[in-house]
């Protein structure tokens, strides 16, 4: 069982004003209208993420959903961008977001840690623990055979 209604209200209104402060946003939230479920649309910009491989972007639509249950319950977060990622699919897949980052999610997480996780989850795949659906897959793929290799040459006794 969650916090009473208003409560979380209130909650959730000192979190997304701490949001809006850290991302620089005006998040106006009426805690008096508000009613359950409660569904955040997100612009992020400037964070880098693929629309396909190879393709940049850094502008990304989402909407977080919070639930009468938030607090004890983590945020839901559906993607709405074009987006080339083996932890993101794609909207026409349905959008769902790989929340594991926030496995250790618990009643004291803020809103704030989770769009930060959010935020770190685009810009660093892990090819490693991708959905099952097809352009997850791919990506996986890509992001696994594409990344980083590094080449070293050691020297010793102070030669160059």
């Amino acid at each position: 069982m969650g916090l009473p209604p208003q409560v979380l209200k209130r909650r959730i209104a000192t979190e997304l004003r701490d949001c809006g402060k850290y991302l620089g946003s005006d998040f106006k939230f009426d805690s008096e209208r508000a009613e359950f479920p409660i569904r955040i649309d997100m612009h992020m910009s400037k964070v880098v993420g693929y629309e396909a491989p190879g393709k940049a972007t850094t502008e990304h639509e989402f909407y977080i959903i919070l639930t009468e249950e938030y607090g004890m319950q983590k945020p839901e977060v559906r993607w709405k961008s074009k987006i080339f990622h083996p932890n993101i699919m794609d909207p026409e897949d349905g959008g769902y977001v790989c929340t594991k980052m926030l496995d250790t999610w618990d009643f004291g997480t803020p809103l704030l840690t989770f769009l930060r996780g959010v935020e770190i989850l685009v810009s660093n795949p892990n090819p490693m623990s991708p959905f099952g659906t097809e352009s997850c897959m791919d990506a996986a793929k890509y992001f696994s055979d594409d990344s980083p290799k590094f080449d070293a040459e050691i020297h010793y006794g102070g030669t160059q």
